[in-house]
């Protein structure tokens, strides 16, 4: 039996590929998201990668999770530093969360610091670019089968 994992990605992640390379590297959306299927694929993991710009949108999407995935990999990209709302929907989540983020959110500038989700979820991935998307699958299929 394969589990099902949700990616969730934040406002304006849809641009990877022509924003702020600098940070973000030149992967776009649609390359990240066929290397994470890919990626999911081999590992026998049931995979839903999504992106909505729209804060209840991702709210609603990480309630109606508690049923169908096993885990969540969430790069709330600006909603980190702001959404209470994510932040309590994750927390009512009591199933394995990685927090993502493609660029080094302690790197950068002040506001971008503080990430209101990190004490709710189970572990984080910062800095690392893209890959970081095939890192925390990789993670999440381990605390999955470690039972976390």
């Amino acid at each position: 039996m394969s589990n099902s994992i949700l990616i969730i990605n934040g406002p304006n992640l849809n641009l990877l590929g022509e924003r702020e390379q600098s940070q973000y590297g030149s992967i776009t959306f649609d390359e990240l998201k066929k290397d994470c299927l890919k990626k999911s694929k081999e590992l026998n993991i049931n995979l839903n990668f999504t992106q909505s710009n729209i804060e209840g949108e991702i709210v609603n999407l990480i309630q109606e999770a508690r049923n169908n995935y096993d885990g969540i990999i969430i790069n709330a990209a600006g909603f980190t530093h702001t959404s209470v709302a994510i932040r309590d929907a994750l927390s009512i989540f009591k199933k394995p969360i990685i927090e993502l983020h493609i660029s080094n959110i302690y790197n950068r500038e002040e506001f971008r610091q503080k990430s209101l989700i990190s004490d709710v979820v189970t572990g984080g991935i910062f800095g690392i670019g893209a890959n970081g998307y095939i890192l925390a699958i990789i993670a999440m299929q381990e605390l999955l089968k470690n039972g976390n």
